[in-house]
Order: C-alpha cells, then structure tokens, then sequence
C-alpha cells in the first residue's frame, strides 16, 4: 500500500525491509568483526577434545599395534574392552566410585548448606572469623597433610572403609561447597524467612521448605564440580583403599600398569568406560550448571 502526500509517496513496507536489510548487514559486519573470538574458541575445543581423541584411539588398538598414538587404528580392535568386562574389576571400580561419590556429595550439600544458611544470615563478627577460616583452609593442598590424615585414620581404624573415605574426602570439599552456598543465599531475602516465621515455622522448615527449593542451579554445580574431583580422585584412594574389593575406576587403571609390561590399551578402555557416567550426568545437568556459574559469578 502507497500513501500519497501532496507530491511525495511513502511505501511503508519498503522502509520496514530496507531497516531490517540494515540490521542484517549490521549484524554481519559484527561477527565479522569478532572472527578472532571464533577462532581462539574452536582452538579451545581443541585442546581440550585432543587428549579424549588420544585415549579413545588407544583403547582402541590391540597390544602388538606399535604405530602412533595419534594415528588412528586402520582396523578397530574390541579386544580390550572385552578384556576389561571379562575381568569384572571396572564393575567393582564404578560400584566403589558410585558409593563413595554418592554419599560425599549428600553429605556435603546437606552439611554445606546447613553451615552456609547460619553464616549468611547472622551477621557477626564471629561468623567473618569462621569465613576467613573457611577460606583459609581453602588454600591448603590436601596432599601436604596425607600422612597426618592417614595416621588419624589409621589408628581408628577407617582405611579401607567407605565412610573413611566419605569423611576425609568430604572435609577437603566443604569449604568450597560452604563458599558457594554462602554467596548465593546471601542474596536471597531475609523477608522470606520472616514471612515463614511469622507463619509458623521453625528454623528448620525454614531452611528445607523456603531456602534448599531456590538452590537447585547452586546444587548441581556443586554436584558436578565436586563430583568429577571425587570420581577421579586418586592420591587418597591409592594409600586408603587398600582391598581389592575397594578399588575406584583409578586403582583399577593402575592395574594395568607393573615393572614388567603395560597395557595401555587396557588403561585407555577404562577409562572411556568410567568417563561415561559423567559425560551422562553433565548431559542432564548442563543447563543448570551453567546458569550456576554464571549465578555464582553475579552473587559472588
């Protein structure tokens, strides 16, 4: 449709697409400009896709193959991983693993929000000092105390044990965890609370009816986080777990390594298989681990 006026004539639908055309080459333009960021990040992916290519190719190479490991097999070779089911010992690796990862991160979201709900809503100098301790303890390499921890542990007798585990490995994640949790109801208002009170409830309601239910993106970032580092723990697994029938996906990798010969074919089927489970559990989480972080970095 032309309207006219006087001796000029305005084509609405003309000026709609010529400002659309504008913003399409506008938009253009801009990620042209930002091809550099492009490239740094296909780069990125890379790098870090490169040593999962490397260990998938080996597992993927019989023991006599002595060609590249980047190289990739010109005839894929099962025998590995039929090797690795055959034994039953990466069964018993992911049962460990799954015990011990399962209850750490129960323990430490249940005890971690606890902790973090007491210093984020008392103001007080006593609870600065806390956080300053906690963040403190943050800065401490576990590795620098392991023979202190396994004296301790020893002497009442936890090696070998799940719940040694859990509570050794579940200290060294508190603080983090405690950290996370702190900032992020810290922004949540203390109206809510009131309101509660005011209702009814106890601290307890409180905190498991109005504070957990607004933790959930907080929580799967703990989940997953803290979960990979004690899936793929093994410093302290190698000097505790001292069973056989204790062994995590790490200890049974070790297997396959001795002063006499090493498979590594067999190391590298392993740990395919015991990467599974979190490459499933990132899948499922990703959304809200990723809303996490970037919660975390506002709050924080």
């Amino acid at each position: 449709m032309i309207l006219k006026k006087g001796k000029k004539s305005v084509n609405p639908e003309g000026e709609e697409r010529a400002v659309h055309d504008n913003g399409k080459e506008e938009k253009i333009k801009f990620r042209l400009r930002d091809w550099w960021k492009y490239l740094i990040s296909l780069l990125l992916l890379v790098i870090y896709l490169f040593p999962f290519y490397v260990i998938l190719n080996v597992s993927l190479k019989s023991f006599t193959d002595t060609t590249s490991r980047l190289k990739f097999p010109s005839k894929i070779y099962w025998g590995n991983y039929q090797g690795v089911f055959q034994s039953g010992d990466i069964f018993i690796g992911i049962r460990n693993c799954l015990i011990i990862t399962g209850f750490i991160l129960l323990t430490e979201i249940v005890v971690g929000c606890m902790a973090a709900y007491a210093l984020a809503r008392n103001q007080s100098r006593l609870n600065e000092v806390v956080r300053s301790l906690i963040l403190s303890v943050m800065m401490i390499s576990p590795i620098t105390i392991l023979v202190g921890v396994y004296s301790i542990m020893s002497n009442i007798h936890a090696t070998s044990t799940y719940w040694g585990m859990v509570l050794v490995l579940g200290s060294f994640g508190l603080p983090v965890v405690i950290f996370l949790y702190t900032n992020f109801i810290s922004s949540i208002p203390e109206t809510l609370d009131e309101a509660a009170a005011i209702d009814g409830a106890s601290n307890l309601q409180v905190f498991f009816r109005i504070i957990m239910p607004q933790l959930k993106t907080v929580t799967v970032t703990v989940i997953i986080l803290q979960g990979v580092g004690v899936w793929n723990e093994y410093t302290y697994s190698y000097y505790f777990l001292q069973k056989t029938s204790m062994r995590t996906i790490t200890l049974v990798i070790k297997t396959y390594f001795s002063a006499v010969s090493n498979d590594y074919g067999g190391a590298a089927a392993v740990a395919v298989i015991g990467m599974l489970p979190l490459v499933v559990l990132y899948l499922f989480l990703q959304k809200y681990f990723i809303q996490g972080t970037v919660d975390s970095a506002i709050k924080g």
